[in-house]
Parts: structure tokens; sequence; C-alpha cells
């Protein structure tokens, strides 16, 4: 599976329910052996199965948007333990697993798969024209 958007949280950027600029977005390691990804029928955290996160990250910071592109500062998990990493997934976190709206898959990124060892992973985004998605 390449980067992409899941389908309900493109729905959410267009019906205005997610705002990247002032929501809290966070990111979540996955270990795809237990998650299977599913754009098109997958809402929101809860979809995830727990087995599957690895780590949380704090809020993004440093987002902006121009262009229809969304971008953020880079992030870093700390001491992290577990599962192999394949992919991750950006997230609205309000708190609630069950409204908690999925953005994006991202498992192509620099730096995946990882295999934590209890040190940091770092997360750079990407600095070409789409940086983290494009809209």
């Amino acid at each position: 599976m390449a980067n992409a958007l899941f389908d309900k949280g493109r729905e959410g950027f267009l019906a205005g329910d997610i705002d990247w600029e002032a929501d809290v977005i966070k990111a979540v390691l996955i270990d795809t052996a237990d998650y299977t990804v599913n754009l098109a029928a997958h809402q929101f955290l809860s979809d995830i199965p727990l087995a599957a996160r690895v780590a949380t990250s704090e809020a993004l910071t440093g987002k902006t948007v121009a262009n229809g592109v969304a971008d953020a500062d880079d992030l870093t998990f700390a001491a992290v333990n577990g599962d192999s990493v394949e992919g991750l997934v950006l997230y609205q976190d309000t708190g609630v697993e069950g409204t908690s709206r999925l953005i994006t898959y991202i498992d192509t990124a620099t730096g995946l798969p990882v295999t934590p060892n209890g040190g940091n992973i770092n997360v750079f985004w990407d600095d070409g024209a789409n940086k983290i998605f494009k809209l």
C-alpha cells in the first residue's frame, strides 16, 4: 500500500469537521501484522486494534496549510518498545477513540519499517511539494 488519505478523513476536511491548523492532530505508529488498512471503511481510531498501535505521539506542532498541502514539525516518539513498525496513521484526536477521525496512512516514509529498541523514533516529513499530504 502507498501513502493515502482515508475516505472519511477527506470527507471530514470537505465537511469542515477537521481543521488541520486548529485541531489536535496526532500520529500513531502501526504494526501491520496486527492491522490491515481499509481506506474506504475505516473512519475512527477505534478501527485500529490496540495490538497494532506501537506508540502514539504528542500533538503535532507547527502545522501549516498552503495550496492544499498539509505540513507540520517533524516528530519524535520517545523511548519506543514493542512490535515492528511498518506505517503510521495521522488522526484528529478528540479524546475519544470512537470519534477520533483517521486522516492519512503513511508507509513509505524514510526509516520505515523500523524495529523499536527502546530508543527514540524520529519521523521526518517529506520536504517535497506534497509535504505530509495534499488534498
